[in-house]
């Protein structure tokens, strides 16, 4: 068997993703609100999301679907996707993973930016402990490159250099 090299590796997934939640917030402190569709706009994330018109790093966010039941184990609690404040719950795919990866959700084409890591308000939130919970679990931060529609139910693939 040939050996792949640490770049072949690193772009190599067993499969795709799928996207299972979609969730935007209008504004700071008001909570999220569930949508099945949304416009990933280029110029400024995701329209009907506080952050639209962020053209920076954190136009979107992205929760890995198999964290939740590891925090829910580690917090001893059932949790909602709206509670942790991501915009979109991804299932099937190492989120982490996408480092320097660009990856496509419906129309949309995204590129992870950075980690994002769990705020203060999750200890208020999920009770005590849970900022410590979530560190590692916290999911990522992404730009998007091209825009696009997205819909709950569509495909996430990580797309080749």
């Amino acid at each position: 068997m040939n050996q792949l090299s640490l770049n072949e590796l690193l772009q190599t997934f067993p499969n795709s993703g799928e996207l299972i939640w979609i969730g935007v917030r209008p504004s700071k402190g008001e909570a999220m609100i569930v949508v099945d569709e949304v416009l990933a706009d280029a110029r400024s994330g995701l329209i009907g999301d506080r952050y639209n018109g962020n053209s920076g790093r954190r136009q979107v966010t992205l929760l890995q679907y198999e964290h939740l039941a590891v925090l829910e184990s580690m917090l001893n609690k059932s949790i909602a996707p709206e509670i942790l404040r991501r915009n979109l719950l991804i299932k099937g795919v190492n989120l982490l993973a996408l480092k320097n990866c660009k990856f496509k959700i419906g129309a949309a084409i995204f590129q992870m930016t950075g980690l994002c890591h769990p705020c203060s308000k999750m200890e208020k939130t999920l009770g005590p402990g849970a900022y410590n919970s979530m560190r590692g679990h916290g999911g990522i931060n992404a730009q998007v490159l091209q825009s696009g529609i997205i819909r709950v139910g569509d495909q996430v693939t990580i797309l080749k250099d």
